[in-house]
């Protein structure tokens, strides 16, 4: 079992890893950022400081800690600790897993961690394998994911875990990140004596995204290859720039700029702006964001937004998706860019959509009505004498004028959510 929370693991990690690996913070005094979660006075830091965790999920863009926040609670909790990688365990890991979890309760009555990495790497069917030992509390899941869990977490198992939304680390983060990383000598690279210039430095935390994991090992190569000066090495931009290859867009997968540019993509859909959506789709497609993302969100605006004003979009919308997720990028762009199109040029209603929402407001507001008794099906001979389904009116035995009947409950018999179609001048 791939265990990354063994020493012997550790070990290795702090002889032959990257930077980004052997600097990872041991305790919260060196972790940086994600305040709004472990911050003091914050639940997840209360339940740190008292050992009572429940099952979480961590949330957010590489680089901003989830794994690392994981590796600082197997320090301090005071329990059994078993760490997983959703791309390279499989049922066998979990089922070794729990064993290990079991042994621990019944040996030296110690709960267990269970994280998984990646856990949306995970299927549908090896997250439902899980989801008995979390509900039993034979493990506490902590997952790791980049990907929504809205949509890459099966629902039974989302509903029993507390989700933590991880932010990209700040520039004030990622600027002491460098230094520690610059200073520490035992597993960092201050044996190297490196010194990096202040315009170097913005460069590094402006191309960062947020990611620390991208950066120090950036910084890694580039102190690594400057030139040696009596002793000293100097960091300018033009190693920053090497060193990272190229100068990659200001864009994160789960911070502001990730939800203004898909905001910005939908918003040109809607307002049928063909270039505008075009450019918003390139700009997304650039900077990594993942295409099963952009078109889940086609899918949800060809309802939304054009509805029955183009009842071929939804079809469209989906073709896309399914041809991305049988593709992949590279080429799944073109689909992508096609799918644009069409939306972005197709007539658009939302009554449908508001139509729902009115729908919804009732059925928070009354609860549950009772079903009228013509509606109710009628399956035994005992609803038959208590009149469910009597004076119900088959469809197809009448005209549509004599077929009238009522179908929402008494109390709300006259709503009408559906406003018809009316021709936009």
């Amino acid at each position: 079992m791939d265990n990354i929370f063994e020493p012997k693991y550790q070990e290795n990690v702090a002889q032959n890893a990257p930077l980004a690996d052997r600097l990872r913070p041991r305790t919260l005094q060196e972790f940086f950022g994600q305040q709004h979660i472990i911050g003091p006075g914050t639940l997840l830091r209360k339940a740190l400081e008292a050992d009572d965790l429940p099952s979480l999920i961590f949330w957010g863009p590489p680089g901003s800690g989830k794994t690392t926040l994981a590796f600082v609670i197997a320090q301090l909790t005071n329990s059994n600790f078993i760490g997983l990688s959703g791309v390279t365990a499989g049922m066998k890991d979990l089922r070794a897993a729990v064993e290990k979890a079991k042994e621990a309760r019944r040996l030296y009555n110690r709960r267990t961690i269970l994280f998984i990495d990646e856990i949306h790497r995970w299927n549908k069917a090896q997250q439902d394998g899980l989801l008995p030992f979390v509900e039993r509390g034979i493990v506490t899941l902590i997952g790791a994911t980049t990907e929504n869990p809205s949509f890459e977490v099966v629902s039974p198992l989302l509903s029993r875990t507390r989700v933590y939304v991880l932010k990209p680390l700040a520039p004030a983060d990622i600027n002491l990140i460098i230094q520690r990383a610059l200073n520490d000598t035992e597993r960092g690279l201050g044996k190297y004596q490196a010194t990096i210039l202040p315009e170097a430095c913005q460069a590094l935390i402006k191309y960062s995204n947020g990611d620390a994991r991208l950066i120090l090992n950036a910084l890694e190569v580039a102190v690594k290859n400057a030139p040696v000066i009596k002793s000293q090495r100097t960091i300018d931009v033009k190693l920053v720039e090497e060193a990272l290859q190229h100068k990659a867009l200001l864009y994160d997968r789960a911070g502001d700029e990730h939800y203004n540019v898909i905001s910005a993509f939908i918003k040109s859909l809607r307002g049928s702006s063909v270039d505008g959506a075009l450019y918003w789709l390139a700009r997304m497609l650039e900077a990594g964001e993942d295409p099963k993302f952009i078109a889940r969100r086609m899918i949800i605006l060809a309802s939304e937004d054009i509805g029955n004003a183009n009842p071929l979009a939804l079809i469209v919308a989906n073709a896309v998706f399914e041809a991305v997720e049988k593709i992949g990028l590279p080429e799944a762009r073109i689909n992508l860019a096609q799918g644009v199109v069409y939306l972005a040029k197709s007539p658009k209603s939302n009554k449908s959509y508001l139509a729902l929402c009115r729908a919804e407001e009732d059925v928070k507001n009354f609860l549950n009505l009772p079903v009228p008794l013509h509606l109710r099906n009628a399956p035994t001979e005992l609803m038959k004498k208590l009149g469910y389904g009597q004076g119900y009116k088959y469809s197809h035995d009448y005209t549509p004028e004599a077929g009238q009947q009522d179908y929402l409950p008494e109390k709300i018999k006259n709503q009408k959510y559906y406003e018809e179609e009316k021709d936009k001048k």
